[in-house]
């Protein structure tokens, strides 16, 4: 699943945690017992006691060395009435169940309901006790196990199968059902397509949400094959794991036959229907088809599609040694799309809302397009044929994917620079993440599937993908792929843990890799490496990397880098040496670097081999703030770029001297993979300005400042369209100015014109958004307007972000009302859209009216709402305004609401954190 775009419409909510990288171009019995209920309790603690992490190897150890016995002596245990499956539940459940076959039957018509049967057939090692079979919001009409028909017993969640009816061996269960389709981007997902009043499925299932669809045991360890009938509308196209091998027309719609597919989980299997339109491409070895609405079709260009997906399967095929096993790839666009993308076996779903432009797609957004395609076919193999055990494995499944996605990128598309827009983007939400006290380790136990996505973030996809990188520097390219290759083929159509993976690398290194994965996996917190070095006669006589961690974290990690020193020649700074080392501990000498010229800039992770944050001697610093501009190498300069920024968020450069380094040197930015790192960082100083005081003298000078820059660089990128359109974006996102939004008014109605840029109907949604977004004259009346112009769901979404953006009291009032409705009707999308444009930072004023109301209504939401709605509503909503107020607020807040969910309780430390940053930055700036 790619989480690049874990909530693609949440574009404010991004803005308030103030992530760089989002610039815009428009993962004995008894004794047993005690000590797994012990990891488990413990478990179910440690998200929020952050002291305990260091102790989480221990409890896993224990948990691990336990858990097959615990697992048959608690097969009896009654499973827990809610809607969530305990990983003692399943475990329970997986200890008697295999061989898992499906024959699922549905009947669709697009309306909000449809029918369903599961026939499911397994073999039961032990029929002594009942056994419980996942289904959600569904109403069971009947069930028959061994062909005798049973009264149902179902609670909403699941149907628990009597041990009376069961028997050793076969078993053969049929459920009849139906459901309303869901509406959230889970199960079956229906959306009515407002242009043309087609109806469009599809479905999505993880974590654990295939139980949303179908009866099934919804647990990835327990493998099973689909044989699939689908009854749906004549004009239907009906996409699958297999490709059809019958479609008869039949009534007043056709039936749709699937012959049985490999063995999968449940949440790798899926299937879409509705009237979409289809592209084929069979000049690869496998054939490809992509699918999308009507009504956007024409936004799509297949072409790009098949040319990287073709590019990607070649490229995966020979890197891991073991041809593609779905036999067909299928790609269907989406809407309303919790995620970025998701790799269903051979059916892999993207959302529209990231990959569908009004205009020609950038080089960055072909790029993105590229990678995201990658991320989801290395899914094929890792995570779809080999396949994690239980949810505490997902990080590895993404943070595979992310590493192997930005290596085929890389290597297999015209996107060289893959890895320099992965340290741009991804590697520094990372490194963000693994300074807040919420961090948390790679590898955590997921005590149910309500927890499987609290550490689904940027540790999960970023750090880990870091992680793999700097192992395979550690045992070697070819060393590395041998590992993975045997790991593919020892584990395909299985289930896998994290030491089988570690185990196939350590073996085919030759190598015990326990010490460096106790230090990696599963201790949390990132060190930083600081060079220390002496010179004499211009001679380097001594240096030493030392290695630094938190008190809160302290573990020291064993680590392969580049260590680089730098001259100025003239007004360009060159390379003078770069010794590759591995450092452990706090301090290791580095021999080769002795004798070198002495340096102006020492640069201890060249080329970005390690996972650390590094911090630059004085004189690198210094070197760094004047020299940006003459650092030939793209990656040295968005590292040095990082540096700086690191020295804002550290409080240590005060953000008007970062300003002003901005002002001087991004318009002398020729990369354009760094340029919109720059920019990115611009727009997040921006928004810490409009935290602290929008209206302060400074805030308006430099916001002045900082639209001139981007506004003249855009109009001097004439000819060059991707500059051109980067910097108008910047510019979009930093006009404020009264001359600034005359300027945006004038070119949505043509009274003015950028040569070369084409206003298109995706950017004039965001200048009339930017426009209400400052109260400018008249621009209420545009977004009525705009949405008679375009009535397409894109459309409705960028009216929606339009209008809740507005500074009106009112509009917030009842926005506010509907998001915290949880039984609104209005589509989750949209309901997040709104969540994510409500209070963006310059309107603390307004946020303030409702921030004691947000706060206090915090523990109801997190109760009853959901760890879907959760997700999206802690990060966007919690209430901070960057004063010693606001961090008050939030410190009593986080005392007293000590029973929330993880995720929940982590948002709001994470704000709070946040908070204190920002006052930090602001006393820095203010104390020059």
């Amino acid at each position: 699943m790619s989480k690049g775009d874990f909530f693609p419409d949440q574009a404010a909510s991004a803005a308030k945690i103030l992530r760089p990288g989002a610039h815009t171009d428009t993962n004995n019995i008894a004794d047993m017992l005690f000590l797994r209920e012990l990891f488990l309790s413990f478990a179910a603690r440690i998200t929020v006691n952050t002291s305990a992490l260091r102790l989480m190897p221990l409890a896993i150890a224990a948990a691990l060395a336990f858990a097959p016995a615990a697992h048959a002596a608690t097969a009896s245990a009654p499973r827990a009435e809610n809607a969530f499956l305990s990983q003692q539940d399943a475990a329970a459940r997986a200890a008697r169940v295999a061989n898992v076959d499906y024959v699922l039957d549905f009947t669709l018509t697009g309306k909000e309901s449809f029918g369903g049967t599961t026939t499911l057939s397994f073999d039961l090692n032990d029929a002594s006790s009942p056994l419980t079979v996942d289904l959600d919001k569904a109403t069971v009409k009947s069930v028959t196990v061994n062909g005798k028909s049973v009264t149902p017993q179902y609670n909403g969640w699941f149907v628990t199968l009597a041990a009376k009816d069961l028997v050793k061996g076969r078993n053969t269960v049929a459920i009849v059902y139906e459901r309303p389709h869901s509406t959230n981007g889970e199960g079956l997902h229906r959306m009515v397509d407002p242009v043309d009043g087609r109806v469009y499925t599809y479905s999505h299932f993880e974590p654990a949400a295939a139980h949303q669809m179908f009866a099934v045991f919804d647990q990835p360890d327990l493998k099973g094959t689909y044989q699939v009938n689908v009854t749906a509308p004549a004009d239907w196209e009906v996409i699958s794991t297999t490709r059809e091998n019958k479609v008869e027309a039949g009534g007043e719609g056709k039936r749709w036959t699937f012959p049985r597919t490999k063995k999968l989980s449940p949440y790798n299997f899926s299937m879409h229907a509705g009237p979409y339109k289809k592209w084929e491409d069979n000049s690869g070895k496998y054939p490809m088809r992509l699918f999308a609405r009507q009504s956007v079709a024409a936004q799509v260009k297949p072409a790009e599609w098949f040319k990287y997906t073709k590019s990607g399967l070649a490229f995966f095929d020979e890197y891991f040694g073991i041809p593609y096993q779905f036999e067909k790839y299928d790609q269907i666009l989406v809407p309303d799309f919790l995620y970025g993308a998701m790799e269903n076996a051979g059916a892999i779903t993207f959302a529209e809302a990231g990959f569908m432009y009004k205009a020609d797609m950038t080089s960055e957004q072909r790029a993105r397009l590229a990678g995201v395609i990658m991320h989801e076919m290395a899914h094929q193999w890792f995570g779809d044929l080999v396949t994690m055990k239980w949810w505490n494995g997902l990080w590895l499944n993404e943070s595979f994917a992310s590493f192997m996605g930005t290596l085929a990128t890389a290597e297999a598309t015209e996107f060289k620079d893959a890895w320099r827009a992965f340290y741009s983007q991804g590697k520094q939400g990372a490194y963000m993440q693994d300074q807040q006290s919420t961090t948390h380790p790679i590898e955590v136990p997921v005590p149910s599937t309500q927890n499987a996505f609290d550490n689904i973030d940027a540790i999960t996809y970023s750090k880990g993908a870091s992680t793999l990188m700097q192992l395979r520097h550690l045992l070697g390219a070819e060393v590395f792929r041998k590992g993975v290759h045997n790991y593919l083929v020892k584990y395909q159509f299985r289930n896998a843990t994290l030491d089988d993976f570690i185990g196939s690398l350590g073996q085919a290194a030759g190598r015990d890799l326990k010490g460096w994965t106790q230090e990696w996996l599963y201790q949390p917190g990132v060190n930083t490496i600081a060079a220390n070095y002496s010179c004499a006669n211009g001679k380097i006589k001594s240096f030493s990397l030392e290695q630094s961690a938190s008190k809160q974290f302290p573990t020291l990690r064993e680590q392969r880098v580049q260590v680089a020193s730098f001259r100025m020649d003239g007004k360009q700074l060159k390379l003078d040496k770069n010794v590759a080392i591995i450092y452990k501990g706090a301090k290791t000498a580095v021999p080769g670097m002795v004798g070198a010229a002495c340096p102006d800039l020492v640069y201890p992770n060249y080329e970005d081999w390690g996972f650390v944050k590094v911090q630059l001697d004085k004189r690198s610093f210094d070197t760094a703030r004047a020299s940006l501009a003459g650092v030939d190498d793209p990656l040295l300069r968005a590292m040095l770029w990082q540096s700086l920024w690191d020295g804002v968020r550290d409080a240590k450069l005060p953000l008007n001297d970062f300003i002003s380094t901005a002002l001087n040197n991004a318009p002398q930015e020729k990369d354009y993979t760094l340029l919109g790192d720059v920019l990115g960082k611009v727009g997040a100083a921006k928004r810490y300005l409009s935290a602290m005081d929008p209206n302060s003298a400074y805030a308006v000078q430099a916001g002045r400042q900082l639209e001139e820059m981007a506004w003249n660089a855009a109009v001097a990128a004439k000819g060059n369209d991707d500059f051109q359109r980067r910097w108008f974006g910047a510019y979009l996102g930093l006009a404020s100015s009264r001359p600034a939004l005359d300027r945006l008014a004038s070119l949505l109605e043509g009274k003015q014109t950028l040569e070369g840029l084409k206003i298109n109907q995706d950017l004039r949604w965001s200048i009339i958004a930017r426009l209400n977004r400052y109260d400018y004259p008249g621009a209420a009346a545009l977004v009525k307007a705009e949405q008679e112009r375009d009535k397409s769901d894109s459309g409705q979404s960028a009216a929606l972000a339009a209008t809740v953006v507005r500074p009106d009291p009112a509009v917030k009032g009842e926005w506010l009302g509907t998001i915290q409705d949880t039984k609104t009707k209005l589509p989750f999308s949209k309901v997040r859209t709104a969540m994510g444009a409500l209070y963006p930072a310059e309107q603390t004023a307004l946020a303030e009216q409702t921030a004691e109301q947000r706060l206090a209504k915090l523990p109801e939401l997190d109760k009853n709402a959901g760890p879907v709605y959760m997700r999206a509503y802690g990060p966007s909503m919690i209430p901070a305004s960057c004063s010693p107020a606001s961090v008050k607020r939030l410190e009593t807040a986080s005392a007293q609401m000590k029973e929330l969910s993880a995720g929940t309780r982590r948002a709001l430390l994470d704000t709070l954190e946040e908070d204190q940053r920002c006052v930090a930055i602001k006393q820095a700036m203010t104390a020059k």
